[in-house]
């Protein structure tokens, strides 16, 4: 089986890739680096160009039986910088590829956002029936995105799935990028920088390691149901400052105090995001294996290794 990964020399398309090497598969990153990423594993080929580029991508899905779409040129924070952008660097290309993927006869995995398209979660944890109302730029075309794949499933036959994963984490996420509190809490601690909380204990958030992630991605793509959503999380939620908490016991030795810096709660962002993945575990089998505090232990090596 040949799968196209667009967006896959990204953090978390740098760990789906071996697992889909790991599940026999021949594999092909598009992504706008020019160079080849060095962590791209051994046997993955790299082309290197853009999801806009339809001509391009028209070539490509006639070799590929599969492929997931993790490209996206924004992150919640930085869309409400330009929510134009957000729409139009998004949306019109990635409706092109599904409209090429429907031609083409490609099965298709689309990554939203769990931690966005809900908005104010009146249940917890969150099922996938749950209402919609996001409350940022980047949380609207991503759900819009999810309406336009039903759309072209319907009207042009469009094989397609739908993951909405958590709060990605684990070694390789860049600090201060606009999301990833985790890393941007390492790396601010290892520097000597504030910590920043929204709030007395901060947001509620789901952290689901990246390689579990992956491995969720890979599970729906090859068992999911047609048109099927599926939540991807650990199920659990972590405040800001329980995050925090666990990893001080990590930064023992640094030669500077640790800074938390407590501001008022901004209104984008959800009090509270928590997964019920319980679907894709009964579809598929899939459920999160990497403890939270193995994962984070990881995470901080890296990240010392990376930036230290």
């Amino acid at each position: 089986m040949k799968t196209l990964v667009i967006g896959g020399a990204g953090f978390i398309g740098l760990h789906l890739v071996p697992e889909l090497l790991a599940a026999g598969r021949t594999v092909t990153v598009l992504d706008r680096r020019t160079d080849v990423p060095p962590e791209l594993p051994h046997g993955a080929n790299y082309i290197a160009g853009d999801f806009g580029q339809c001509e391009l991508i028209r070539e490509l899905l006639r070799g590929h039986e599969e492929v997931i779409h993790l490209a996206y040129t924004s992150v919640p924070k930085t869309s409400f910088e330009n929510p134009f952008s957000d729409l139009l660097e998004n949306l019109p290309p990635t409706v092109q590829l599904f409209a090429e993927a429907a031609e083409s006869g490609s099965r298709l995995v689309f990554v939203s956002s769990g931690g966005t398209v809900y908005g104010e979660a009146g249940t917890l944890p969150i099922r996938e029936d749950h209402p919609t109302k996001p409350i940022s730029p980047y949380g609207l075309t991503k759900l819009t995105l999810e309406g336009y794949a039903h759309l072209y499933a319907v009207t042009h036959g469009l094989k397609f799935v739908c993951v909405r994963p958590a709060n990605a984490f684990g070694p390789g996420q860049k600090p201060f990028t606009g999301q990833g509190f985790i890393a941007n809490a390492v790396a601010s601690m290892m520097r000597g920088l504030p910590v920043t909380v929204f709030g007395q204990r901060g947001m509620v958030r789901d952290y689901l390691y990246v390689g579990d992630l992956a491995a969720g991605i890979v599970s729906a793509l090859g068992k999911g149901g047609p048109s099927e959503i599926y939540n991807l999380g650990s199920g659990v939620g972590r405040s800001n400052m329980d995050v925090i908490e666990a990893i001080l016991p990590l930064m023992k030795g640094l030669s500077h105090e640790i800074r938390i810096e407590h501001l008022h709660e901004r209104a984008f962002d959800v009090r509270a995001n928590i997964l019920d993945s319980g679907k894709l575990r009964k579809d598929t089998g899939w459920k999160p294996r990497m403890p939270f505090d193995e994962g984070l232990r990881c995470t901080c090596e890296w990240l010392k290794e990376a930036y230290g």
